[in-house]
């Protein structure tokens, strides 16, 4: 007999590693992942490049109104098997994740227009599970009754030297402080927005990754996978 599928729900603060889990278990599940977050970068991206959106201000109007002509899509990339973001058919998947798009997408994330269009595709996507979907308010608001519902966070620090490590790796000329300060002023803003603010579901299991490694988070994550399809 088949197993049920289920929709994974893994929200949390920003570099706490969830899509990197996110990936490993659907892959391992022979699930779809969904990336929420790249769909905001791509969002806050299509701003920028509108010149909507710069360190001081946004201009909301102006991007509700360009909203119908934004297309978001997932692409499976053959070569590496996981999943890219086209943004109105292009490949943006390296660009959004520059520091540059970082310190943008929780200001074009507090945008309640934005969330509603975003959260419709997010529905959709989800309708007949067997999804592994992470971002701020995937257990709260975009599936509140997903079967299994988890929560990560690590210390500011923590999370930090990881970004920056992994900025450098692709090259990116940035500095541990601005890293730090994006992480930081993320949370902020994520955390106190007036719509869907980031916070952890009452059901949810709560992840706290600082002192482990990303192998014996898989584990742990995997075995409350298998007992969440076991048990749905």
């Amino acid at each position: 007999m088949e197993d049920k599928k289920i929709i994974i729900a893994i929200d949390g603060h920003s570099s706490t590693g969830k899509s990197t889990v996110a990936k490993q278990i659907a892959k391992e599940l022979k699930y779809i992942y969904v990336d929420t977050g790249a769909m905001y970068r791509a969002v806050a991206l299509y701003a920028m490049r509108k010149n909507f959106i710069d360190d001081a201000n946004l201009d909301q109007a102006a991007l509700e109104k360009e909203l119908p002509n934004i297309n978001i899509k997932f692409k499976i990339n053959v070569a590496t098997g996981l999943a890219e973001v086209l943004l109105n058919g292009e490949n943006v998947e390296e660009e959004i994740r520059t520091l540059r798009v970082s310190k943008h997408v929780s200001k074009i994330a507090a945008v309640s227009l934005v969330r509603k269009k975003l959260v419709e595709q997010q529905h959709q996507m989800g309708k007949d599970k067997g999804i592994v979907m992470d971002g701020r308010d995937i257990g709260t608001v975009v599936f509140p009754n997903a079967e299994l519902k988890l929560f990560m966070t690590a210390t500011a620090k923590d999370r930090a030297e990881r970004r920056y490590l992994e900025l450098k790796e692709r090259e990116e000329n940035v500095s541990y402080e601005d890293v730090l300060k994006n992480v930081v002023n993320r949370d902020h803003i994520d955390s106190t927005r007036k719509d869907s603010p980031l916070r952890k579901a009452s059901d949810a299991i709560k992840i706290d990754n600082s002192n482990l490694t990303l192998n014996q988070q898989f584990e742990q994550i995997l075995l409350l996978a298998k007992t969440a399809i076991k048990n749905a």
